[in-house]
């Protein structure tokens, strides 16, 4: 069975949206959307019209590529007064041959989030830290193992319903069901991790357009996280006040011109644009770098503070990306707050080699691995689409349960 799925990170500055097939956990881009994001504000939806209509927007390209309709997707959320609950739960195993099959491991993971999550928060991801077979064994995956009894500690992650709703209600009207839920950070974490990471207490940074989001994970696992409300947007801003130009030419200007260092920069390198009085003003590198680079240097302060933070723990790693980490001479300014300690990190996946994809990236990888975890495939289109490859599509119909019913049902139906 030929494994598609599709993804989408929802950003202040705009929506990229990714569908890709997966070959023996190797990715290949099929679709690639982005879209300026109009409606949201610091991650949130401000104007659900308009927010609709960039969606709208952004699906529309991919199908124009596919020629199929995506029916089903996996989205980023806002990570904003996220809650952390460590939580536990077992199940007996039932079947004759006391084997552990999907159905188990949902029951368990089930009873570790009864009656944990407020009625007015929403569960956004639920993470196995652990299982132990027979009350005593530790396993990494129980799948398939001899059992009496299966146990599992969980992570669970949830964010206040209100925060999620207008977005889910978007993609209701759009006819797209959303299949799975996460933050962004944790797809920065898949879109990079390896082995040592994940055995590993360490830090993720995403400096985006409007907002800059701090991680802590333990072993893979999202543990702590805050935002920011300082990005891109924030240079932007002070080009435009110190040039007098737009805003929108400040945003051209940086990304032609500047650097995130000085060390680099030419003060012969030079333009010249007109400013919003009518002026025609010289702008040179060095000058513009030496602002870029004062404003990238208080972002990063600030997220040192932040992971002293979230955590007491020691970091052994601190991952940057985003948009703005994509500035050319990033490493320099990266190495100049937190020395070597800090690496930056780039997207290697032919098709979306930049890290303003690392977010919908990853979050396809981790909902890949949550299908592994089962030993399941799935598709989000049918083998007659996949044959078919036509625009003729069927009215999908959206059912009224809630996120958390519809990732037990991808991830552990029979």
């Amino acid at each position: 069975m030929r494994r598609i799925l599709a993804s989408m990170d929802i950003g202040s500055n705009s929506i990229k949206l990714i569908v890709a097939e997966l070959v023996k956990r190797k990715i290949n881009i099929l679709a690639v959307a982005e879209t300026e994001t109009k409606g949201i504000k610091n991650g949130l939806v401000v104007n659900k019209e308009s927010f609709c209509s960039t969606l709208k927007e952004t699906l529309k390209k991919a199908e124009d590529i596919l020629g199929l309709k995506v029916k089903k997707i996996i989205i980023t959320v806002p990570s904003f007064h996220t809650e952390f609950l460590l939580s536990e739960g077992n199940t007996t195993i039932t079947n004759e041959s006391k084997v552990v099959k999907g159905i188990d491991i949902v029951r368990a993971m089930q009873a570790s989030i009864y009656n944990k999550i407020p009625d007015t928060y929403e569960m956004v991801d639920l993470v196995p830290t652990g299982f132990k077979i027979n009350e005593k064994e530790i396993v990494k995956n129980p799948l398939e193992q001899t059992a009496e009894k299966l146990m599992v500690r969980t992570m669970i992650t949830s964010v206040p319903k209100e925060n999620l709703a207008p977005i889910l209600e978007c993609f209701k009207k759009l006819e797209v069901e959303v299949i799975g839920t996460n933050f962004s950070t944790v797809g920065d974490y898949y879109a990079f991790k390896n082995e040592k990471l994940n055995n590993e207490i360490g830090a993720v940074i995403n400096i985006g357009s409007a907002t800059t989001t701090v991680s802590i994970f333990n072993k893979g696992i999202l543990i702590n996280t805050n935002t920011i409300e300082m990005g891109g947007q924030n240079i932007d801003n002070d080009i435009s006040f110190i040039y007098k130009v737009t805003k929108m030419d400040a945003k051209k200007i940086k990304e032609s011109l500047g650097l995130a260092h000085n060390r680099q920069a030419l003060a012969s390198n030079q333009i010249v644009v007109t400013n919003k009085l009518g002026e025609d003003v010289s702008i040179n590198q060095y000058e513009l770098s030496e602002i870029i680079m004062s404003r990238l240097e208080e972002i990063l302060n600030i997220a040192k503070k932040q992971i002293n933070y979230l955590t007491k723990k020691e970091i052994h790693y601190i991952i940057v990306s985003g948009g703005v980490s994509e500035t050319a001479d990033f490493q320099l300014i990266l190495e100049s707050v937190f020395g070597k300690s800090a690496k930056l990190m780039n997207v290697q996946e032919i098709g979306v080699r930049d890290n303003k994809y690392s977010a919908a990236l990853g979050i396809l990888k981790n909902f890949d691995s949550k299908l592994r975890l089962r030993g399941k495939d799935f598709s989000i289109f049918s083998p007659e689409e996949m044959e078919e490859l036509s625009g003729k599509h069927r009215k999908l119909n959206i059912s009224d349960n809630s996120v958390l019913g519809k990732l037990f049902g991808y991830f552990f139906d029979n």
